[in-house]
């Protein structure tokens, strides 16, 4: 990435509050070094599980969550990077579109489990409504071997995110969100879908990129992943080019008004309650 397209993103993320740069999130043939990556898996297909030949015992005793990896690369500012036989967990293979369609046994497992055998997640009423809802929201095919989720300032001059992830709190979320409707002007801009956490960052973007359709995803509402989140902190993606103009478009926003600066005080609030002020 052009150095001089995150000119202005440092006062971007002074005006929200944030003092994190946000991470981009693409899809390649080259494999970056020094990355987090989670532990080689066999890929539990579908047509697997129809042959009997998925060892679920190794694909859970080898399960990390995309969101984990996310997270820890997030602190060690190194990228995270996933593909079809390091996916960390049989969801993350599904939404990182390395996979579909999903197994019966996930889709048993999300929802109301199998009695006797396995405990169900409880996301969705029944295994019939969990086939049709991952058949709607029909994941996008990865784009290339390697999905690269890190820092925008770990990009090379070459690489070009598809989809920016910001990681805020309510305070700073809501300049977000403001943002995007002004940049657009589509006051359904902000969308905030059903699904794992992973599929906030990744799966619903992409799907609305292929889509053509420019929208921003709140996402990080998984509670099975909330562990590996800030308390209070959701996720925010945009693509790229909106990524841009709220870049370009941030000092004639409300970010430069005295209402915004009332909500800065929260948000200098919110830190110190939280021990991150400076």
């Amino acid at each position: 990435m052009n150095s001089t397209k995150l000119k202005p993103l440092q006062s971007l993320l002074d005006r929200l509050g944030l003092d994190e740069i946000p991470m981009g999130v693409f899809y390649t043939d080259t494999k970056p070094s020094e990355a987090l990556t989670p532990k080689p898996n066999d890929l539990p297909t579908r047509d697997k599980e129809m042959q009997n030949a998925i060892n679920w015992e190794n694909v859970f005793g080898n399960f990390s969550c995309v969101i984990g990896h996310i997270w820890r690369a997030r602190k060690k500012k190194v990228p995270a990077v996933f593909d079809a036989e390091h996916f960390g967990c049989p969801g993350g293979a599904f939404w990182l579109g390395f996979m579909k369609p999903q197994t019966e046994t996930i889709v048993h497992y999300v929802s109301s489990g199998v009695p006797g055998q396995m405990e169900g997640e409880r996301y969705c009423e029944s295994p019939d409504e969990m086939r049709r809802i991952f058949q709607e929201i029909d994941p996008p095919e990865a784009r290339g071997t390697y999905c690269v989720v890190k820092s925008l300032d770990l990009f090379t001059e070459d690489e070009t995110p598809d989809v920016v992830a910001f990681f805020a709190r309510p305070e700073s979320l809501s300049g977000l969100h403001q943002l995007a409707s002004f940049v657009t002007n589509d006051v359904q801009v902000v969308t905030s879908p059903w699904g794992a956490a992973c599929t906030g960052l990744v799966t619903w973007p992409y799907k609305y990129l292929n889509e053509g359709r420019n929208n921003a995803v709140v996402g990080g509402w998984d509670p099975s992943a909330r562990k590996f989140f800030k308390t209070d902190e959701l996720s925010f993606a945009v693509p790229f080019g909106m990524f841009r103009k709220m870049l370009d478009c941030a000092d004639a926003s409300f970010l430069t008004t005295p209402t915004w600066g009332l909500v800065k005080k929260k948000i200098a609030r919110s830190r110190k309650a939280w021990g991150e002020a400076e």
